[in-house]
C-alpha cells in the first residue's frame, strides 16, 4: 500500500488508516451497539499483516477505553511495526452512565495521556492528538501541557482534531502541529474550503475521518438496516440517518453505484478512493469485521 510523509514528520503513513471508534462498543453515548472484542482484534490483525496498513487511529473515549485496549492486545500478537494515533479531551467519570464531556484543563491532559500509555501499554504515544476544541478557551492549556509531554518523550508528535484555521494558528505558535484530523467525505466537503490549502502551507498532514459517512456511502445502507440499527447506536441520533436527509442520501447512493458499476468495484471503494486522491495524507477507515477491512483495502490502489 502507498505511503504518505506525515506533515513535517518523519512517519511515513499508509493511504489508508484503520479506524477503532466502533469496536469500542455501545457502553458510552457515542458508541455503536454491541462487538465482539475477538473479531475486532482478528480486524485489527488482518488489517496490518494481510492489507498492509501501517497505522491505527484510537482514541480514550472510544468505549471510555476499551478501543486503545483492544489494540494493545491485537498489536501484541503481530511483528509488523505499527504507528498508533490517539487523542484526549473527551473524559468520563466510573459511575456507569457511558457519558462523556470535554476537559482540557492540564491535570486532566496529563492524566488522559499516562491511562492512554497504560491502555496501550507503550512508553511513546506516535501521535497524540486534541480530539475536539472544547472548550475553546482551554486549547492553548492543552497543547502547552502535549508539547511538554513531546519534550519528556511520551509523545511523539503532536496533532490536532476537528479545529478550524484560527484555532490551529492559536496552538501553532505554541508547539507546531503534525496533522489535522477532520471529518472528509463526499457529503462532507468543509475542509475544501479553507482548512486543505492551511495544511498544505504549513506542512500539516491531514488523516481525514469518516470517509464512507458511517456506513452511509458503503452502499449497504437502506430503510430496512436503519431500522435494525441497536438502540445504542450513535447514528439513531444523527441528522443524515434520518429524513428527509437519509432518502436523499440514498438518492445519491444511486447515482455512485452507477458509477462504481463501471469499474467493478463496490461502490464503498469508490468513495475512499475518492478521498485518498485528494490533497490528504490518509483517509481514516473503520472496520469491526476482517470481512469489512478486507472490502474496503483495495480502495487505496
Amino acid at each position: 500500500m502507498e505511503k504518505r510523509k506525515l506533515g513535517f514528520t518523519d512517519l511515513d503513513f499508509t493511504t489508508m488508516g484503520l479506524g477503532t471508534w466502533a469496536i469500542g462498543g455501545g457502553d458510552w453515548f457515542w458508541g455503536w451497539g454491541p462487538q465482539d472484542d475477538q473479531e475486532s482484534i482478528k480486524t485489527i490483525q488482518k488489517a496490518i499483516v494481510e492489507e498492509g496498513i501501517n497505522w491505527i487511529d484510537t482514541a480514550a473515549a472510544y468505549g471510555l477505553g476499551r478501543s486503545e485496549e483492544l489494540v494493545s492486545k491485537a498489536l501484541k500478537g503481530i511483528n509488523e511495526k505499527v504507528s498508533v494515533a490517539t487523542k484526549c479531551g473527551l473524559v468520563w467519570k466510573d459511575d456507569g452512565t457511558g457519558d462523556v464531556y470535554n476537559n482540557l484543563k492540564a491535570d486532566s491532559v496529563r492524566k488522559e495521556v499516562e491511562d492512554s500509555l497504560r491502555r496501550l501499554d507503550v512508553e511513546t504515544i506516535d501521535l497524540y492528538q486534541i480530539h475536539w476544541p472544547t472548550p475553546d478557551e482551554d486549547i492553548e492549556e492543552a497543547w502547552g501541557v502535549i508539547a511538554d509531554m513531546v519534550k519528556e518523550g511520551k509523545i511523539r508528535y503532536a496533532g490536532v482534531s476537528n479545529f478550524n484555521v484560527e484555532q490551529m494558528k492559536r496552538v501553532q505558535a505554541i508547539h507546531p502541529i503534525a496533522s489535522l484530523q477532520p471529518e472528509y467525505s463526499m457529503l462532507m466537503r468543509e475542509p475544501e474550503k479553507e482548512l486543505l490549502d492551511y495544511c498544505a502551507e504549513n506542512e500539516i498532514g491531514v488523516i481525514a475521518y469518516s470517509p464512507l459517512r458511517s456506513g452511509i456511502l458503503t452502499g449497504k445502507f437502506n430503510h430496512e438496516r436503519l431500522a435494525k440499527l441497536a438502540e445504542e447506536d450513535w447514528r439513531r441520533r444523527d441528522p443524515d440517518f434520518q429524513e428527509p436527509r437519509f432518502s436523499i442520501n440514498m438518492g445519491y447512493m444511486t447515482k455512485l453505484e452507477a458509477v462504481a458499476k463501471r469499474f467493478d468495484r463496490p461502490v464503498a471503494q469508490l468513495a475512499i478512493a475518492w478521498l485518498i486522491a485528494q490533497p490528504i495524507t490518509s483517509a481514516i477507515v473503520g472496520a469491526r469485521k476482517p470481512s469489512q477491512i478486507a472490502e474496503s483495502a483495495p480502495a487505496a490502489d
